[in-house]
């Protein structure tokens, strides 16, 4: 278990970490930290670990891309002088070229302004925490060769190779979710195969604590 007594861990990302999360920081009882993964992990982990204090922060913003993260490093992330920092970013950059194509005006978020957002992210970071994830978005789409869920898999192997090359962690849960479609239809799991329900939610709970090296039983 990577986590120690009162170590202070941010989540961020866009509308699948937020989850109706409290503002200006989500944190604390009831809704402070939403209603998605984030909150699984940190009510599993104090009921894992309850001779421990994880200050667990979601700083997650509904709508982000890449571009609206970076923006907002200094508020959501640095200032919170964190020691771990988990990242789930990307799907909004990619989900804006399928569901607005026709916005003349929308600038979207290239492959290469991805990588460089991402780099940027990890430089100002890595070397004050204890540890880095990164997190590519998931899709929660039987079909391989649906054309959205080709083209996150793109900006995932982006990802990848970015957490690669700067030696921070990478948590991909396409995995786990392509596992469980196996047997169960999207639908029954999300609504628009993006925003998990709490079915999916646990899932992604359930990877993290995986990553992070929990070791007692769940």
């Amino acid at each position: 278990m990577i986590f120690e007594h009162n170590d202070r861990i941010v989540f961020t990302g866009d509308s699948v970490t937020d989850s109706g999360r409290k503002r200006p920081y989500g944190e604390g009882l009831w809704e402070g930290l939403g209603n998605g993964f984030v909150r699984n992990v940190d009510s599993i982990l104090t009921t894992l670990y309850p001779e421990n204090v994880y200050r667990i922060v979601n700083t997650g913003s509904s709508g982000f891309t890449s571009r609206d993260l970076l923006n907002t490093w200094e508020h959501d992330v640095t200032a919170l002088k964190p020691d771990w920092v988990f990242v789930m970013i990307g799907m909004n950059d990619v989900w804006r070229q399928f569901d607005e194509p026709t916005v003349a005006s929308y600038e979207y978020v290239s492959p290469e302004e991805f990588r460089a957002n991402l780099t940027e992210m990890v430089r100002r970071t890595k070397d004050s925490v204890k540890g880095m994830f990164l997190m590519p978005p998931f899709y929660m789409e039987a079909n391989d060769a649906d054309p959205m869920k080709v083209r996150l898999r793109q900006y995932g192997a982006i990802m990848q190779q970015v957490a690669e090359e700067n030696g921070v962690g990478f948590i991909d849960m396409q995995s786990d979710f392509d596992e469980l479609l196996k047997h169960r239809y999207p639908a029954s799991i999300s609504w628009d195969r993006v925003h998990p329900s709490w079915v999916g939610s646990m899932v992604m709970a359930r990877r993290v604590l995986h990553e992070i090296g929990c070791d007692r039983a769940f």
